[in-house]
């Protein structure tokens, strides 16, 4: 980041949506940071991590596309009943996603991990994608804004925001973790209800 500057931090950030695991807190951060012992300053950092995040995104939603829900159908006709998913599960979730999908992808932009990994749905559903582009843009900005003005605001101990940030990261892993096991749950009850006769 010293080296490249914005390129770098721009450059990062676009990993970091490719592969969440590396943590964009970090990045921002110390980003932050660097604005207040170098000449890079606080507007451009956040519309160069933004810029990297967006192409990121694009680059997954672009990846979420070749999987549409035809090839969905497909794997299902062949798969379904191993996997105990229907036509009727995949065509519901494709309409729950075109009726709210703009706006969980901007709110899943402020949640660790999801945030980079949304995009993936979203290009699935084959969401309109000047649409995803601007909620995705706006969720990534105000998540850059706060993040880099905090690692400005505390200077060299930008670290302590990182640490807070894990606490959040963790918490919204645990929350996750258990909507996706009451999901599980939810399903597998649904599977054993008996078929109701005409």
């Amino acid at each position: 980041m010293e080296q490249f500057g914005y390129f770098g931090v721009a450059f990062l950030i676009m990993i970091e949506n490719l592969f969440p695991p590396i943590p964009s807190e970090v990045i921002l951060t110390f980003g932050g940071f660097m604005t207040t012992t170098t000449e890079l300053n606080i507007p451009l950092m956040i519309v160069a991590a933004t810029i990297g995040a967006v192409v990121g995104a694009a680059i997954l939603y672009g990846l979420g596309t070749l999987l549409d829900v035809e090839r969905l159908d497909k794997i299902v006709d062949k798969y379904g009943n191993i996997l105990r998913i229907t036509h009727a599960d995949i065509h519901k979730a494709d309409s729950w996603f075109d009726r709210y999908g703009f706006w969980t992808v901007f709110f899943c932009r402020f949640v660790p991990l999801i945030r980079s990994l949304i995009s993936l749905p979203a290009g699935m559903a084959n969401m309109n994608f000047g649409l995803f582009l601007v909620f995705t843009t706006v969720g990534t900005v105000i998540w850059n804004t706060v993040l880099i003005y905090l690692g400005a605001a505390v200077g060299s101990q930008w670290e302590t925001i990182v640490h807070y940030m894990d606490i959040y990261s963790n918490i919204a892993y645990v929350i996750l973790g258990i909507i996706g096991i009451a999901v599980i749950i939810w399903y597998i009850r649904k599977r054993k209800q008996p078929v109701k006769a005409d």
